[in-house]
């Protein structure tokens, strides 16, 4: 497929409906131009990095960046650790899984400067396990057919992508409200994003979780359904984030706001509804997700062919969002916590966490704040407030989170 540049876009009428404010603060002190590598994994949820190369925003704000295909959220950490990557589109919890040793060397900070998206990920199960048993949001169902494999001596195999990170911990909150424990009646495995059909089509996993477009591609395959979403879990969830090399932040703020800038802006473009099939025709290209563009743009959209004769699922406010007038970017401490209680609750972290001073670590939430008011994006104030909106409706409270922990069901502690 040809690629698509900001003239062709612009010629073919795409509104970008994008602000320019920010441009003045930027002309006093503009970064130098200098190449920068900024990485991704072939998800959907890669678009803002991507448009933002595409739409020409990063030469905008004076950068010089290639958007670099990574192999796997392992390699991502790796290369940020190192510095062989700038930034990157990231999983929200990479960078506390890391820090606590979970995922990576303990004590390492990645900082998290903003959020890219909320929802958009799902569950698919193998349609040759579970076709006909498990409904749609069927936890009663799902919950069944998976101990009746484990009675039976055969525990299912379910993958994601990182451990510690958002497709982990849907899974596991997940199975944890079907009355499962990913530790004791199932198997839980690693796989890369890209990799999750192929090895579900070869009976690796009876089911998975991770970002689109593998779950639209699984199903239109043939050899899986979506039972569930990541917004029915939990609804406007963090999901991917902009981090950063820690020393090339602290060195360069200048660069590392004008990066910000960029991706911000590429956000609220996506969030044009009337600018997502051109998205999804652009990040559909071999270099990028390489993966059929209409089922990128389906979910894109919020329409979701479930699969496995469930039917079509039509989501309207909590499908894949980018910006939300500034809700969805601004990365809230009360998100850090939960991640962290979760960890505590799944048995990865035997001692409590001082849960504050790792999110302050890793969030750059003034950094955020200093950008967002240059761009006359609002700021939410909804902060270390409750969290709600979960599908086995606990209630999480940021400020007593090992007191929230005790309110599941189903734990590991």
């Amino acid at each position: 497929m040809k690629k698509i540049n900001r003239r062709e876009v612009l010629k073919k009428g795409v509104t970008l409906g994008i602000a320019t404010t920010g441009l003045t603060g930027l002309m006093r002190g503009r970064a130098q131009p200098k190449k920068l590598r900024i990485g991704f994994i072939a998800l959907t949820d890669c678009a803002p990095a991507v448009m933002a190369q595409e739409l020409g925003l990063f030469k905008k704000y004076g950068l010089e960046v290639e958007v670099a295909k990574e192999a796997s959220w392992a390699t991502t950490r790796d290369h940020l650790l190192s510095g062989e990557i700038t930034a990157a589109h990231c999983l929200f919890g990479m960078p506390f899984s890391v820090y606590t040793g979970i995922g990576g060397p303990a004590g390492r900070v990645l900082p998290i400067a903003m959020v890219f998206n909320n929802n958009g990920q799902a569950i698919t199960l193998s349609s040759q396990d579970f076709g006909g048993k498990v409904g749609f949001k069927d936890l009663e169902g799902a919950g069944k057919a998976i101990l009746a494999k484990k009675k039976e001596g055969k525990p299912l195999t379910f993958a994601m992508t990182f451990p510690g990170g958002t497709h982990d911990l849907w899974l596991r909150y997940w199975l944890g409200a079907c009355g499962v424990s990913p530790a004791s009646d199932v198997r839980v495995i690693v796989i890369p994003p890209p990799q999750m059909v192929a090895n579900m089509s070869v009976g690796n996993m009876d089911g998975f979780c991770v970002g689109e477009p593998w779950n639209g591609v699984a199903v239109k395959q043939g050899i899986g359904f979506t039972t569930v979403a990541s917004q029915d879990i939990w609804k406007h969830h963090p999901e991917k984030a902009l981090v950063f090399n820690n020393e090339f932040f602290r060195a360069n703020p200048e660069e590392s706001q004008a990066l910000t800038k960029a991706i911000l802006e590429a956000c609220k473009w996506l969030d044009n509804v009337a600018n997502r099939r051109t998205a999804a025709r652009v990040i559909g290209q071999r270099q990028y997700v390489n993966a059929d563009p209409d089922v990128i743009d389906a979910r894109l959209q919020g329409v979701y062919e479930l699969g496995g004769g469930l039917g079509r699922r039509n989501y309207t406010d909590d499908y894949m969002l980018f910006h939300r007038g500034g809700q969805t970017n601004f990365p809230r401490k009360s998100h850090a916590i939960w991640f962290l209680a979760q960890y505590r609750r799944w048995g990865m972290l035997k001692e409590k966490p001082d849960y504050e001073k790792i999110a302050e670590a890793i969030l750059a939430q003034d950094f955020y704040a200093s950008v967002a008011k240059e761009l006359k994006i609002p700021l939410p104030k909804d902060d270390m407030q409750p969290l709600g909106g979960f599908i086995d409706g606990v209630t999480f409270d940021p400020k007593d989170p090992e007191g929230s922990i005790k309110k599941y069901k189903v734990r590991e502690l």
